[in-house]
């Protein structure tokens, strides 16, 4: 497959693109460089925050919510990039030394924030993890906080089967992607293990295209796995970074897929752009925020 960049700009830890319809426009973060960043008609913008930041997603409302380590925040888009107004919506997550990690919205609208023990340093260099602390919480549009997980390592991946029955979400410790069903009183049952450790790194984030087939990265695999809805692996799709991170599908007709990546070791030339792939399949449309 061939691929592109979106411009010049290089992440220490790209993560959490989203694709806003309506708009246009990919957003996208650096969590180690504290970057909430937005590519919108051949044009970058960021927009520097105080902490490290996971997520970056629109709101019906017209401004964005940005998942920091100490909490859900609103940010107005018309502020000023390097001192940007931020209004607390909620803390999901409690717990001394965890921070935010994945997060996207289901197809209500509701804001699904999983967080994980903290493994950055105040520069972005990584600290060990010592413990599963994280959580999976739910917030909805008014500002209410389920929490539906506990004991997480590094969450990864959140998305959902059209009926709403059943969520995806992994966990790298773990290696593993797992299957949960989600019952009439929203809670998650049993995990059931659905992609465990394959020899092309670990899971990261992913993408859901239109035939129920997951796109999902590889940590230090320098790949993505195309996989089919029984977890079988259908494709390979080589990449010229060595830790991409996650993907979305965007462009008119949703078939271009955009990839985070992270600097590494190897220190790729391309390592910590956004990649840009034309792909056969249309993809799955991202949700904003309902508040």
């Amino acid at each position: 497959m061939r691929w592109t960049t979106l411009g010049a700009h290089r992440a220490q830890l790209g993560e959490g693109p989203f694709w806003d319809a309506p708009t246009q426009a990919l957003y996208w973060v650096d969590i180690a460089g504290r970057q909430a960043l937005r590519w919108q008609a051949g044009q970058l913008q960021s927009w520097r925050m105080p902490e490290h930041v996971s997520a970056f997603i629109p709101t019906e409302a017209g401004d964005a919510l940005v998942t920091l380590s100490s909490g859900v925040y609103r940010l107005d888009l018309a502020s000023d990039p390097l001192a940007p107004r931020l209004a607390l919506l909620c803390v999901a997550d409690p717990q001394p030394g965890n921070r935010a990690n994945e997060a996207r919205c289901d197809a209500q609208g509701r804001l699904w924030l999983s967080t994980m023990q903290n493994n950055l340093g105040e520069h972005g260099e990584d600290l060990p993890i010592r413990q599963r602390s994280g959580g999976l919480f739910r917030i909805d549009a008014d500002a209410k906080v389920t929490r539906l997980l506990q004991g997480l390592g590094i969450p990864n991946t959140l998305l959902w089967k059209d009926d709403g029955r059943e969520v995806y979400f992994g966990d790298s410790l773990d290696a593993t992607l797992y299957r949960y069903a989600i019952g009439t009183d929203g809670q998650l049952g049993t995990p059931a293990v659905w992609l465990g450790a394959h020899e092309r790194g670990g899971p990261d984030g992913s993408a859901m295209d239109a035939e129920g087939f997951i796109w999902n990265a590889r940590w230090d695999g320098g790949c993505l796995l195309r996989l089919a809805p029984d977890g079988r692996v259908d494709r390979v799709i080589e990449l010229p970074v060595s830790r991409p991170t996650s993907c979305v599908f965007g462009g008119p007709d949703l078939r271009t897929l955009y990839i985070t990546s992270a600097a590494s070791p190897q220190d790729l030339p391309l390592d910590g752009a956004v990649l840009a792939i034309e792909v056969d399949v249309a993809g799955k449309p991202c949700h904003r925020f309902a508040g």
